[in-house]
């Protein structure tokens, strides 16, 4: 079976749970396939957590849940040493970090300390406690949840852990049509529960390496350069992307040329996947009239292709 008809495989099964959500579903795998993590970021009760075991479980890797809460602590996620009278030694017992997904449920509940937690893990894939640094499995995913920050309990995400996030997509209440096909048959949770393996962790490390073959022309550079100068100008955000945010961009450029059954990128892969790599890295100007997200495609319509 060539990627194609592997990624095509993923998707069919995915889009069995999600129905009516096809292009965030193509963007999570994008997301995974590129080597990134992602955020979900919507209301409680639209699919955020389905689509996270889903996720797993058609990449068939192994995954722990961890329901982010404001008294979760540091070690809770990462692990601790506890003292064995047998051995008459501390013995490190791994946290739920140490899998190859971990769901991050509801992220932005937990306090700023725990959140932090996170980040060495997400950027080195690996975790320092107690002095030790211990190894993550390979590969290793975090596919975390959030609730929008106007709700109770919630914690702004600070903008170094926003920018460990390859992605950031939102599920948006179903359509109609959807909808009732979801109050007349078997709930998300159970359909999700039942999906099978449809790639190994070998199958999926040679997609990942499929997609950092996929060419990039120098006109497309040209124009990835051209948008993210745009964000630098001043005129649609505070502040500019990064290099590091553009390398992250042309990733899932590539991904998304891939999952399109070509091997070079196009500006349309480029335009497709900007919003949601992008927007929860910039702040607009002014923060009036429009969201990042709308922002970000006002900017993609007024920058011109070369």
């Amino acid at each position: 079976m060539d990627a194609t008809k592997k990624i095509k495989a993923v998707l069919d099964q995915l889009n069995t749970v999600m129905v009516g959500k096809s292009a965030q579903v193509e963007g999570s795998v994008a997301c995974l396939l590129a080597g990134g993590h992602l955020l979900i970021e919507d209301v409680p009760g639209v699919g955020k957590t389905t689509l996270a075991h889903a996720l797993a479980r058609t990449f068939g890797l192994a995954f722990s849940r961890v329901q982010f809460t404001a008294d979760l602590m540091p070690s809770d996620l990462l692990g601790v040493s506890v003292y064995e009278r047998g051995s008459e030694s501390f013995v490190f017992h791994p946290g739920p970090v140490f899998a190859q997904v971990l769901l991050a449920d509801e992220i932005n509940r937990a306090s700023p300390k725990t959140q932090s937690a996170l980040l060495e893990a997400m950027e080195e894939k690996q975790v320092t406690v107690e002095g030790a640094t211990r190894a993550l499995p390979q590969p290793f995913f975090v596919i975390a949840t959030q609730n929008p920050h106007d709700q109770l309990g919630t914690y702004a995400l600070p903008e170094s852990q926003l920018d460990r996030f390859l992605m950031r997509i939102s599920l948006g209440y179903p359509e109609r049509r959807a909808e009732r096909e979801l109050l007349a048959g078997e709930g998300r949770r159970e359909r999700a529960d039942a999906l099978q393996a449809v790639l190994s962790a070998l199958e999926l490390a040679a997609l990942q390496q499929a997609v950092g073959q996929v060419h990039v022309a120098e006109p497309l550079l040209d124009y990835v350069q051209d948008l993210i100068a745009a964000t630098r100008s001043g005129r649609w955000f505070v502040q500019g992307l990064s290099p590091r945010a553009g390398i992250a961009l042309l990733r899932v450029a590539r991904a998304q040329a891939l999952i399109a059954g070509r091997d070079y990128v196009a500006p349309d892969d480029v335009q497709a996947v900007l919003p949601a790599c992008t927007a929860h890295r910039l702040v607009p100007v002014g923060q009036a009239g429009r969201g990042a997200v709308e922002q970000v495609r006002a900017m993609i319509d007024a920058v011109p292709l070369a």
